[in-house]
């Protein structure tokens, strides 16, 4: 499965802004510097739709790599939304907590890593399963 996962609640709180460009930045040719307005910016305020229901969670492994969650990550987690399928969710299945793409058919469910080392779970009657929240956002160290 996966290694432990630690979850951390947001702090919406802190007051904590940075700067923000008003105008967005240019992928293709360069803008002019003074072109830019700087505004205030709460990154927990702006991923956060659901303080109660949101967590943070670092990644821990590579079976999530495909899908662009690599070893190190933020995720950003949302108890509140439903599941469904082709969602990337938190997932506690017989005792352990895991991160997986979610795969619903009509009659079972899979758990599905997005790294070809890695085996696809599929959930029997025998499985405790939980899907414990949606992954929204995931926060990239460049």
């Amino acid at each position: 499965m996966t290694k432990k996962i630690t979850f951390f609640h947001p702090d919406q709180d802190s007051g904590k802004t940075s700067l923000l460009a008003n105008e967005g930045v240019s992928a293709g040719f360069p803008s002019p510097a003074d072109d830019f307005k700087e505004l205030r910016i709460s990154i927990d305020k702006e991923v956060v739709k659901n303080e109660t229901a949101t967590f943070y969670a670092r990644v821990s492994g590579e079976s999530m790599q495909g899908a662009g969650l690599d070893d190190g990550d933020l995720l950003v987690i949302d108890r509140s939304l439903e599941p469904e399928d082709n969602k990337i969710a938190i997932c506690f299945i017989d005792g352990e907590f895991t991160v997986k793409r979610l795969k619903v058919k009509k009659d079972c469910v899979y758990l599905m890593p997005e790294n070809p080392k890695y085996q696809s779970i599929k959930v029997t009657e025998d499985n405790e399963l939980i899907i414990w929240g949606v992954v929204t956002y995931v926060v990239k160290k460049l």
